[in-house]
C-alpha cells in the first residue's frame, strides 16, 4: 500500500469539492416538496437517460464486474443482455402509467388497489433494497481507497459519505440528476482510460490477451445447458429481466425520474437512452476483467501481495507469515477478484492518471448512493410519515423532513457497508440481497397491473404464499443435513424468479377460483 501522491489527491479533492458545489448551486431552486423530489418536470429526456445509466453502473459494476471476469467469465454479461426486453415493457407500460397517476411515489397506486398493508409492505422491501445496494457500494469504494491510500475503510466511508450527504440533501432530484450526468461521462471515460494503460503495458497486447483469455475460458457467457441449479446462461437471464423490471417499473429511483421529464415521450426516450449506453459501457469492464487476468497470468509475481492480503485478512490477527503463505498458495482468482483493479492501479497507473481514475470510481459510487438517499427520503416522507402520522404537512415541514430522511439514510447506508466488510464478491452479495428483497415487491405489482379482477384478500394471500417461497429459498441452507432433500435445489439469482412467480399466479389462480365459485 502507498499514500497518493499530492496531484492525485488534489485531484480527488477538486472533484468532491465540485460534487458539493452542484449541490449548493441547486439548493437555491430547491424551495418546495416539488422541486425538490421533481424538478417541476422541467429535465431534458437525454440527462435522465445519462442519470439512470450513471445509476445502473455503480461502483458495484465498476469493481465487482471486472473482479467477476477476472475470477470466472462473461456469465455475468448476460444481466446486460436482458436490459432492452425488460426496457420495451417499461417504456410501453410503466411509464404511461406512472406518468398518468402523477404519483411522486412508485407505491401509491398499490394501497388503491389492495390497501394500505400492500404499500407498506412493498416501501418496505424498497427501503431494504437501497440499504443493501448503498451498503454494497459503500464498501466497494472503500476497498479501492484503502488499497490506494492505506486509510480505515471506515473512515473512507465516512468522508465520501459526508460529501454526498451534503449535495444531495441541499440539491434535491435535480442536483443528483445533474452530478449523475457528469459521473455517467467520467466513469466511462475511466474505463476507457484502464483498459488502454493495461493493454499498453500487456506484452503482445491484445492478440495476448484474447489468446489467454480463449485458452482459460474467459469470454463464455456460461453452459446453456437448461440447469437451474447453476449460473447457467439462462438462469442470469431470466434474473436480469425480472430485477431490471423490477428497476424500471417499481424501484423509485427510476419512476422518480420518469416524474422529472417533461412528457411521457421523453421519460420512455430516457429509459431506451439508459439501455443503449448500458450494455456496451457494461462490456467495458467485462473486458477490464478479462485484461487483467492476461496481465496477471504474464506476471504472476506481481499478484502475490493481493493473495497475501487475503489470506491475512481470512486468517486474521495473530497468525503467523508461513500460514498466511501456504493459505495464500491455495486461493483461486475468484478469491481475490475484487481486488485486483485496485492492485493495478497502484501499481501500474501514473501520477495524475490514479486521480482521475479514482475520481470515475468516486462517480460511480457517489451516483448511485445519492439517488438512492434521495428516492428512500421521498419514500419515506410520502408512504410511511405522511400516511400514518402527519398527512396535512406545509411545505417548510415537508422540505425539513425530506432533509433529515436523506441523512438518515445516508448514515444507515455507511453502517450497512461497514457490516459487509470482508464479504468475497460485492457484485454477488449486491445480486442475492436485491433478489430476496425485490422478489416480493415485483410480484405485488404485477398482480395489481395485470390481473383487474384480484382484490386485497387475493393478493394479501399471494404476498404470504410468496414470502413463505423467498424464505424458504433463501435460509434453506440452515436446513440440517439428513433433511437435505428439503433444502433449496434452485440457484439463489432463482430467488427473484420464482418469488416473484409464485406472486403473480398464486393471486391470479385464487382470484379466477373465486370467480369460478361465486358463478356456480
Amino acid at each position: 500500500m502507498k499514500n497518493l501522491p499530492i496531484l492525485d489527491l488534489a485531484i480527488i479533492l477538486a472533484y468532491l469539492v465540485g460534487m458539493v458545489m452542484v449541490g449548493v448551486y441547486f439548493s437555491r431552486r430547491n424551495k418546495n416538496p416539488e422541486q425538490y423530489s421533481k424538478a417541476s418536470g422541467l429535465i431534458p429526456g437525454w440527462a435522465i437517460g445519462l442519470s439512470i445509466y450513471a445509476t445502473f453502473l455503480s461502483s458495484n459494476t465498476f469493481l465487482g464486474v471486472p473482479g467477476k471476469a477476472f475470477g470466472a467469465n462473461w456469465n455475468a454479461f448476460v444481466f446486460s443482455i436482458s436490459m432492452p426486453l425488460a426496457a420495451w415493457v417499461a417504456a410501453k407500460y410503466f411509464v404511461p402509467f406512472y406518468r398518468n397517476t402523477g404519483e411522486v411515489s412508485a407505491y401509491t397506486n398499490l394501497e388503491k388497489r389492495f390497501g394500505p398493508w400492500a404499500r407498506t409492505y412493498a416501501v418496505v422491501c424498497f427501503l431494504l433494497t437501497q440499504l443493501a445496494r448503498m451498503g454494497s457500494i459503500f464498501f466497494g469504494i472503500s476497498l479501492t481507497l484503502q488499497a490506494l491510500t492505506g486509510y480505515n475503510m471506515q473512515v473512507i466511508m465516512l468522508v465520501t459519505g459526508i460529501c454526498i450527504v451534503i449535495y444531495t440533501v441541499m440539491g434535491g432530484i435535480e442536483a443528483v440528476i445533474w452530478t449523475e450526468v457528469v459521473q455517467g461521462v467520467l466513469k466511462t471515460l475511466g474505463a476507457i482510460l484502464i483498459i488502454y494503460l493495461v493493454v499498453s503495458n500487456m506484452p503482445g497486447g491484445i492478440s495476448k490477451i484474447v489468446e489467454i483469455g480463449s485458452r482459460d475460458n474467459k469470454f463464455n457467457l456460461g453452459s446453456f445447458s437448461p440447469d437451474f441449479t447453476q449460473t447457467t446462461f439462462w438462469v442470469i437471464l431470466l434474473y436480469g429481466f425480472f430485477i431490471n423490471l423490477n428497476n424500471f417499473g417499481m424501484d423509485q429511483n427510476y419512476v422518480q425520474r420518469y416524474h422529472t421529464a417533461s412528457s411521457a415521450k421523453e421519460a420512455s426516450k430516457s429509459v431506451w437512452l439508459c439501455v443503449w449506453i448500458y450494455v456496451p459501457a457494461s462490456l467495458l469492464f467485462f473486458v477490464i476483467g478479462s485484461c487483467l487476468y492476461a496481465y496477471y497470468q504474464v506476471n504472476p509475481e506481481m499478484i502475490e501481495p493481493v493473495k497475501l492480503q487475503v489470506a491475512a485478512e481470512r486468517l486474521g490477527a495473530g497468525v503467523s507469515a508461513m500460514d498466511i503463505q501456504n493459505l495464500a498458495a491455495t486461493l483461486q482468482p475468484a478469491d481475490y477478484g475484487d481486488k485486483v483493479m485496485p492492485h493495478f492501479m497502484v501499481t501500474m497507473i501514473p501520477t495524475g492518471l490514479i486521480g482521475l481514475i479514482v475520481s470515475a470510481i468516486l462517480s460511480a459510487a457517489m451516483s448511485t448512493i445519492s439517488s438512492g438517499m434521495n428516492a428512500s427520503a421521498t419514500v419515506f416522507t410520502e408512504d410511511i410519515y405522511k400516511r400514518y402520522f402527519k398527512p396535512s404537512m406545509n411545505d417548510k415541514q415537508n422540505m425539513r423532513l425530506l432533509h433529515i430522511s436523506t441523512v438518515v439514510f445516508g448514515v444507515a447506508g455507511m453502517i450497512c457497508g461497514i457490516a459487509m466488510i470482508g464479504v468475497k464478491s460485492i457484485l454477488d452479495i449486491w445480486w442475492q440481497l436485491s433478489g430476496i428483497f425485490a422478489g416480493g415487491m415485483l410480484g405485488l405489482f404485477l398482480l395489481g397491473i395485470i390481473s383487474k379482477k384480484s382484490g386485497n384478500m387475493e393478493a394479501f394471500a399471494a404476498t404470504i404464499v410468496g414470502l413463505l417461497v423467498i424464505l424458504w429459498m433463501s435460509l434453506s441452507y440452515l436446513i440440517p443435513e439428513q433433511y437435505a432433500y428439503l433444502k433449496n435445489p434452485l440457484n439463489a439469482n432463482m430467488i427473484i424468479v420464482v418469488g416473484t412467480l409464485s406472486i403473480f399466479l398464486t393471486g391470479t389462480i385464487i382470484t379466477r377460483l373465486k370467480g369460478k365459485a361465486v358463478i356456480g
